[in-house]
């Protein structure tokens, strides 16, 4: 069967679309994207071209850009286009490459969809993209949902060729002369996707040549079963969990007995945000018998109260700014307490400490320090390193979550910045040879 014929019965199966619908087309200048265009224009769908400049390649960037408009306007239908700052937004929030250009791009879809009627959005996904992802969430650590590799729908965005390798595609592009561009980063192993798709999956297929086929049963297997779990887990959620519209409270000692409690909950508390190590780290605690810790997600933080989980959103108050004076022994903010002590150098029997405690040089700080959230631009030298370095590049360097981000504090001294509080002090204020006075402080998660 000819590809155009794939495409239309993975369409009309799967009920993504209609000829009614206006499909607005995510073009890259790829080889999938520039196929998924050819694609949508022979079989004769009411069609648009959104095309985004992330000026990340220079010349490069700006030659798919050329390229893309040049094939559109053949087809003479809507173009738009568009080129982002995306190194200057990554300086500004301090997120990765990855998640800032995927921010940037669907927020320009939505916006384009709602200004000119586009009620579809198509992206050029396919069956090895697919399988990627399920090597990438394995790797990473995940729950059942993470193997479910993509899904051909999530609201208006639909991937219609989800259906077809990428092999398919490239043979397509040679048979119909489809014009496309290579993305030269593509070939890079810096990223975990390329590492996966340039090494690990060509050894894959050495020992099995219909790979890419096992694997597309095997998700829709996994989706499926995810699909009876999620149904399951909100039958269950009535009876566990329950809210007064400020708090949300889970009780576990209302899950039936013989149901595995941890994952039980790792599904109910996936809904407001939290990952896999966090929700792991609360059911230890839970275990233990705690009360009282925090534990965090975007949006939402969890405590745990005799037995019980008490969910809630984040309270602006965790953006405290506070000055520590010099006789100032303990300070709270947000999920954590500061212990302050002054200690002299005879009395410091070693310098190596964990991250969550400071030995600072006493003499060489002007009270009062500040405590406040870090913000772009700022600076440090970290001790063990040479020169300043942006403390957006350090937590990424450091693979810092989203949500961890947020919540990092810096310590300053007449406006420099002493500690990345829980990581690293700055160079400037270590102790050496000439200390005599140590001031310490421990980060305590409450």
């Amino acid at each position: 069967m000819m590809l155009t014929d794939k495409f239309e019965d993975y369409i009309k199966s799967n009920q993504l679309l209609s000829k009614n619908d206006k499909i607005l087309l995510a073009v890259s200048g790829g080889v999938d994207s520039m196929v998924m265009l050819d694609l949508f224009a022979k079989c004769g769908y009411n069609i648009g071209v959104a095309h985004c400049n992330f000026q990340l390649r220079k010349e490069e960037s700006d030659e798919d850009e050329i390229m893309v408009k040049k094939e559109v306007e053949k087809l003479n239908i809507p173009l738009f286009n568009i080129q982002f700052d995306t190194q200057g937004e990554m300086d500004r929030t301090g997120d990765s490459v990855q998640i800032v250009a995927r921010e940037l791009r669907y927020n320009w879809f939505a916006e384009l969809s709602e200004k000119h009627g586009y009620n579809v959005i198509a992206i050029a996904h396919h069956a090895d993209d697919s399988i990627e992802t399920f090597f990438i969430n394995l790797f990473r650590g995940t729950g059942l949902k993470g193997l479910t590799g993509i899904h051909s729908v999530n609201g208006k965005l639909v991937r219609p060729l989800l259906f077809s390798s990428r092999k398919e595609i490239l043979e397509y592009a040679t048979l119909n002369k489809t014009c496309y561009r290579e993305d030269s980063s593509n070939r890079s192993t810096k990223y975990l996707r390329n590492k996966i798709r340039l090494g690990l999956i060509p050894r894959i297929k050495e020992m099995n040549s219909k790979f890419t086929e096992l694997m597309g049963s095997n998700i829709h297997r996994l989706t499926s079963a995810q699909a009876f779990i999620t149904k399951s887990i909100e039958v269950m959620r009535k009876s566990v969990e329950s809210t007064d519209g400020t708090f949300i409270t889970i009780d576990p000692s209302k899950i039936e007995d013989g149901y595995p409690t941890d994952f039980i909950i790792y599904e109910l508390m996936t809904k407001y945000g939290f990952k896999g190590s966090v929700i792991s780290d609360l059911c230890k605690s839970l275990e233990r018998g705690k009360t009282g810790k925090r534990f965090y997600a975007h949006k939402y933080v969890a405590i745990i109260d005799r037995g019980r989980i008490i969910i809630s959103k984040i309270q602006e108050d965790d953006n405290c700014e506070i000055e520590i004076t010099d006789d100032s022994t303990k300070v709270y903010c947000g999920n954590f307490v500061l212990h302050i002590e002054h200690i002299n150098i005879d009395n410091i029997e070693s310098l190596r400490q964990p991250e969550n405690i400071a030995l600072l040089d006493r003499d060489k700080l002007t009270f009062p320090l500040k405590l406040r959230k870090w913000s772009n631009g700022d600076t440090f030298t970290p001790i063990g390193m040479i020169g300043h370095k942006k403390i957006s590049d350090y937590l990424i360097d450091s693979k810092v979550s989203i949500a961890d981000k947020s919540r990092q504090f810096t310590l300053l001294s007449n406006n420099q910045i002493t500690w990345l509080v829980g990581r690293r002090i700055d160079s400037d204020f270590k102790i050496d040879s000439t200390t005599e006075n140590v001031l310490k402080i421990t980060k305590e998660l409450i």
